[in-house]
């Protein structure tokens, strides 16, 4: 790709106006590229002319010359049809390390399982897995890298685990003097958000900081949120550079080309993730062990009280022991539900989890993490303790929301410092 007089002279401009003070790291943000006829009938997929943070090679190519380069990267960091490390290696940049989130690198590994160190066998890359014995990048894996990369799709919701892989590498490279180049990407959630503020007493790997279910921000915000707010171990600041998605605003519908983990294999999963990832803390199944997941909701004992039903079975690479594997579940078929309500309600629909436990026949069962390892604690996944309270007491829709404030409209009004997109 060649870079133009123009991209260069944003390039020029980007870099004069670094600033460095005491420990205050430096902020780069580097304005989107002129797109090109071409650039928009290589994204089709996008109507709207979306250019990631990783298409726009001419805008941070000069950056990487002549360094070792680390990246932080899964299936859903593409540019193109290929991946982007295979792309920059055919553009000439000395990738010495590949760091793999959740999933692994290729994204072959099901929800929570670990993932070893590798090499991966079509770069021969060294592989390191930041899901596996640490979550976070060691001086010793640093050691021969002079700059990383973080180019990872996120979906925008709090216990997604891929932005607790961007703090750990942000801690890693502020420890280690290495700088960060941020390659953003749309947020498919970005147009609303909504739930209760984590409580600091219920911090876990399903959720580090004191944000909301849906946050709202795009990799590159929440990178500048961590930073702003003094949120990481021992208070440390990260040198970011950020390149910015160009034609983009947090209102605007976007499609993944990839799609981002194993069980969110559909637009519809993705939508619907942030309320029925909720149920991963009940007895209810979310469809793992289907290859529709996360867009039903169902369990053997609600026989009687629905009609539709499905079977999760075990599925490699998916779901090897879902939750009532081999058993009929009885619930909700929410493949063709309107995501349209979604976007003009902007809000998650607690209706489903308020009228389910309603149906349940045996209450002391629909929140009890006990019956399965494959359920999780349900207040980590709320961030609270008084949801499920709340639900089992009867509680309405108006009377939940209310008791998430203050904290959610104080968020919404902090968020506004670290936005990179209208």
């Amino acid at each position: 790709m060649k870079i133009t007089l123009c991209c260069l002279l944003n390039l020029s401009i980007a870099l004069s106006a670094l600033k460095t003070c005491g420990n205050t790291p430096v902020k780069q943000v580097i304005p989107p590229a002129t797109q090109t006829q071409t650039d928009v009938n290589a994204n089709e997929e996008n109507t709207a002319g979306i250019r990631t943070g990783a298409e726009q090679t001419e805008l941070y190519l000069p950056l990487l010359k002549g360094k070792r380069v680390g990246m932080v990267v899964n299936p859903t960091s593409i540019i193109g049809s290929q991946t982007s490390v295979d792309s920059l290696l055919s553009l000439g940049v000395n990738i010495v390390k590949i760091f793999g989130p959740e999933h692994g690198f290729r994204g072959n590994a099901s929800a929570g399982v670990k993932v070893d160190d590798d090499v991966d066998t079509k770069t021969g890359i060294k592989a390191v897995s930041l899901y596996g014995k640490h979550q976070k990048p060691t001086k010793e894996d640093l050691a021969d890298v002079d700059i990383m990369i973080f180019d990872i799709q996120d979906v925008g919701v709090r216990f997604y685990t891929y932005i607790n892989t961007l703090q750990h590498v942000m801690e890693a490279c502020a420890e280690n003097d290495k700088e960060l180049l941020i390659l953003d990407r749309p947020n498919p959630n970005g147009f609303y958000i909504d739930g209760p503020i984590l409580d600091p007493s219920l911090v876990s790997g399903i959720g580090l900081q004191p944000i909301p279910i849906v946050h709202g921000l795009t990799v590159g915000e929440y990178a500048q949120m961590l930073n702003g707010e003094g949120w990481m171990k021992n208070k440390v600041k990260c040198k970011i550079n950020i390149i910015k998605v160009a034609n983009y605003n947090h209102d605007m519908p976007y499609e993944l080309p990839v799609k981002p983990s194993p069980n969110l294999n559909t637009q519809q999963s993705i939508m619907l993730y942030p309320t029925v990832c909720l149920f991963e803390g009940t007895y209810v199944s979310q469809g793992r062990g289907t290859m529709f997941p996360f867009t039903v909701l169902g369990a053997p004992a609600l026989k009687g009280k629905y009609k539709f039903s499905f079977t999760p079975k075990s599925i490699k690479g998916m779901a090897e022991t879902p939750l009532h594997m081999d058993k009929v579940c009885y619930g909700i078929d929410l493949r063709e539900y309107d995501i349209e309500n979604i976007r003009k309600e902007k809000t998650l629909k607690l209706k489903w989890l308020i009228d389910l436990y309603k149906a349940y026949p045996n209450k002391a069962d629909f929140f009890n993490n006990k019956l399965s390892k494959e359920m999780v604690v349900f207040d980590k996944l709320a961030g609270v303790s008084s949801l499920k309270q709340q639900i089992i007491a009867g509680k309405s829709e108006k009377e939940i929301r209310a008791s998430w404030e203050p904290g959610l409209s104080a968020y919404k009004e902090m968020r506004l410092k670290y936005l990179l997109y209208p």
